[in-house]
């Protein structure tokens, strides 16, 4: 029988329509991203593909291969978060997922462009990733949201843990300093030889600045130097090294040079009093009591949400 063109074509049309409609979920044409559907959560697939990805990121950042089942329920309850996210409007966007990666990236030193290929060199697609943190964005503002005033940690119980601790001075251990940020700028890439003689620099202006108003003219009309406005921070709020630092400076003199990327960088030292704010100890009993609170109502939320889903295992 010979066939026309617009026969043949009629033939292959049924074809052609099915293989498109399984695209997504089988890979026709794409054997790199074949996959088949492993979970249904309400109606959403989390193929073996997701399944796959996901483990890789998990031995990324854990060096541990794994348990399958646990990556699946992982992508389980991220699937019910979306869901209850966007059930009370929160649904962050493309950009603000983006937002955060970026954030992200900037945290490791790195930029997004790096961090995505980083991911790409290990096998890992960014929007793996991604994926992950929208999920975060999402439960963090519904927990917060939703369970505010159940979360927040009072005073008489910080207060109780304090004592419980059995430190009094926890009560008084605390302090506001005021400083003003100084950096003697060393170009990226200059030789060993000249970051050295930067910080033998920074070391003799620690002799010599005695009040922050001879530093802020000093710095101010030095080349290559910059200092900042005055910021005032409290104990809990400064690293243990650093408060150690200021507790030794005297007032109106400079901190030991540290070098970082910027350059050489001390602190002018402006003020320091005793503050009835919270201590560092404080700070962390609170923060640590809010964190048990929070991973409570997210567990109980979560399993909630969970009995609530329709899952189907394939």
């Amino acid at each position: 029988m010979i066939m026309t063109t617009s026969t043949i074509l009629d033939r292959l049309s049924p074809l052609i329509l099915g293989c498109a409609a399984v695209l997504i979920l089988m890979g026709c044409g794409s054997p790199l991203h074949a996959q088949t559907v492993a979970v249904m959560v309400n109606g959403e697939p989390i193929t073996n593909y997701d399944i796959d990805q996901r483990s890789k990121l998990n031995f990324l950042s854990t060096h541990k291969t794994p348990v399958r089942q646990q990556v699946i329920d992982e992508l389980i309850d991220e699937k019910v978060k979306i869901k209850e996210g966007k059930k009370y409007g929160v649904d962050p966007t493309a950009s603000d997922v983006d937002q955060s990666f970026a954030a992200m990236s900037s945290r490791m030193r790195t930029t997004p462009e790096l961090l995505a290929k980083s991911l790409e060199s290990q096998g890992i697609r960014p929007e793996t990733l991604k994926a992950r943190m929208k999920a975060e964005m999402v439960w963090t503002s519904l927990i917060r949201g939703r369970y505010k005033e159940s979360l927040q940690v009072g005073e008489k119980d910080v207060a109780a843990a304090v004592q419980a601790n059995g430190d009094e001075k926890l009560q008084t251990e605390a302090f506001e300093y005021q400083m003003r940020p100084i950096v003697l700028i060393v170009p990226r890439g200059s030789a060993q030889a000249a970051i050295e003689a930067r910080v033998k620099e920074a070391e003799s202006l620690r002799t010599r600045i005695q009040t922050c108003d001879e530093a802020n003219s000093f710095f101010k009309s030095m080349p290559n130097a910059a200092i900042r406005e005055t910021v005032t921070k409290t104990s809990a709020d400064i690293p243990a090294v650093l408060r150690e630092g200021l507790d030794k400076t005297p007032i109106g003199h400079l901190t030991a040079p540290e070098v970082t990327k910027q350059g050489v960088e001390m602190v002018a030292l402006c003020g320091r009093k005793a503050t009835t704010v919270d201590t560092p100890k404080k700070k962390e009993i609170r923060e640590k009591m809010f964190a048990e609170k929070y991973e409570a109502k997210s567990k109980s939320y979560l399993q909630e949400v969970r009995k609530a889903a329709m899952i189907e295992y394939r």
